[in-house]
């Protein structure tokens, strides 16, 4: 659609562009296809959250489109570990190179945003994400997501029930290629006490196991992934008496519970196991910022989280208590 406004210029929605009667233009482009941006050469342009970008868009694409005007550049972006942008924001940093210029701000410095929200993102933030997101600063390990994983590896190997405390399991289903994983969580005392890993083995198996485990420890609840396979499971087992609650695992679900459980580790409110496994998923666990400036987690392809997702259901239970949350 092409509209014209009063003072002449033309806007068209569809192209995102506007056209100004003195022969300048202002145009949106994606940078998804890098290549679907050359052309004829630009007077200025920003990019974006450029730390996401491809490192080649700026150096292959776009600062060859600014030659021939003698045209300048901003960037905008939060970081994203030491990448590229990193690399231009270091040359800025120099008073020596006079074609560069950084800037650093940080969220608070908004003055449109309440002080005490701050107050309260951090309290519920982890390190990562808070000196990244808020504090715009640039961290080596900015795909990780679990810090302090081996100095959270310190729950005793030889618990034993005791009936005083409340233990819950988390449960992430799995049978072929990935594993189904089961943890119990002292709730008491914020400690791992028990994982079982296992795949190729038929459900009325992986029912027992999980029933046997459960008895050991008197679970008070069992929190279980429920999407695909698990609802049938979760059906079985609530039939046989088990105290079983479904978590379903969803955009909005997963990201509060990785993000709470990477938060415990890294304050050392939780101990965990010292399995070798359990630490190689968490510590290899990566974080993937997505277009629209969402988050997404996940193992880095051809390795399994079926540790990390227990982990993260049963710390779930943990913090949730008794009570039971079903997500949409």
């Amino acid at each position: 659609m092409m509209t014209t406004g009063v003072t002449g210029r033309d806007i068209s929605e569809t192209d995102k562009r506007i056209e100004f009667p003195t022969g300048g233009s202002i145009a949106i482009r994606s940078t998804h296809y890098p290549d679907n941006l050359r052309g004829e050469g630009l007077d200025y342009v920003v990019l974006d959250e450029a730390a996401f970008m491809h490192p080649d868009l700026w150096a292959h694409v776009v600062r060859p489109m600014l030659m021939t005007t003698q045209g300048g550049a901003m960037f905008i972006s939060t970081p994203f570990g030491k990448n590229w942008f990193y690399d231009c924001y270091q040359m800025g940093l120099d008073p020596y190179n006079t074609e560069w210029r950084s800037f650093h701000f940080y969220s608070q410095d908004n003055v449109f945003i309440p002080a005490e929200e701050f107050v309260e993102i951090q309290r519920t933030t982890s390190e990562r994400v808070w000196q990244e997101e808020y504090r715009a600063e640039f961290i080596d390990d900015a795909g990780a997501v679990f810090r302090g994983v081996r100095d959270a590896a310190i729950a005793p190997t030889d618990a034993r029930y005791n009936p005083n405390h409340r233990y819950i399991m988390g449960v992430d289903w799995g049978r072929d290629h990935d594993y189904t994983v089961l943890i119990v969580l002292d709730a008491t005392t914020r400690q791992m006490v028990a994982l079982d890993r296992f795949n190729k083995i038929g459900w009325d198996t992986q029912k027992n196991r999980l029933q046997t485990l459960s008895e050991k420890w008197h679970t008070e609840v069992i929190w279980a992934e429920a999407n695909s396979i698990g609802s049938p499971m979760i059906e079985q087992l609530q039939h046989a008496g088990l105290p079983v609650r479904a978590f379903m695992t969803t955009g909005r679900s997963k990201s509060p519970a990785i993000e709470s459980l990477s938060l415990a580790i890294e304050r050392g409110e939780l101990a965990i196991l010292p399995d070798e496994i359990l630490i190689s998923e968490l510590v290899s666990y990566a974080i993937e910022r997505l277009p629209s400036g969402g988050y997404r987690y996940n193992a880095p392809s051809g390795l399994h989280d079926d540790c990390v997702m227990a982990l993260a259901i049963a710390w779930h239970g943990v913090q949730h208590g008794r009570a039971r949350i079903d997500f949409a």
